[in-house]
């Protein structure tokens, strides 16, 4: 098991484990599947918070293993600037995606936050990212939960 000491802002030199925050909105799916492989995948001491969209989100993500979870874009924004990692669709970072649910200030809020996103390029906001093989959700994940495991595994370090 591995213990990584980052600065808390909240309670100066504290101890405590990497935060990853999903992002996902309407029924939470995606956010589920990914709360899912992160759980099996890392340390059961990285804390995962959930942040919904709408509460259907949020509750799809706790029931699949989240540590906390908050919900709409007060609490999307609060929480951004506050974890180590991001993770989710691209779309979450797409002012009036996710027919709407993402805000302009939550995609704002997400893609200024210092902390490093890991974003799945999902074609449903209508962005094509080029250079990216279309594969299908279940590898996606699978790439995305070995990604985020080397990050946590290099000290969430920006350079890993």
């Amino acid at each position: 098991m591995a213990l990584f000491y980052i600065f808390d802002t909240f309670s100066p030199g504290s101890d405590f484990y990497l935060r990853i925050a999903v992002v996902d909105g309407q029924g939470g799916g995606i956010g589920r599947h990914i709360t899912i492989k992160l759980r099996e995948e890392l340390d059961p001491e990285v804390e995962i918070l959930a942040l919904g969209t709408n509460a259907a989100a949020t509750v799809a993500m706790l029931k699949a293993g989240a540590n906390e979870g908050a919900t709409g874009e007060r609490a999307i924004i609060y929480n951004a600037p506050r974890v180590d990692a991001i993770t989710g669709s691209v779309a979450i970072i797409l002012a009036d995606a996710m027919l709407g649910e993402v805000t302009p200030a939550v995609a704002a809020a997400i893609a200024a936050s210092p902390a490093r996103k890991f974003l799945l390029p999902i074609n449903k906001a209508g962005v094509e990212i080029i250079g990216v093989t279309p594969e299908p959700l279940p590898h996606l994940i699978d790439a995305l939960a070995r990604r985020l495991k080397t990050f946590c595994e290099g000290g969430c370090r920006r350079d890993v």
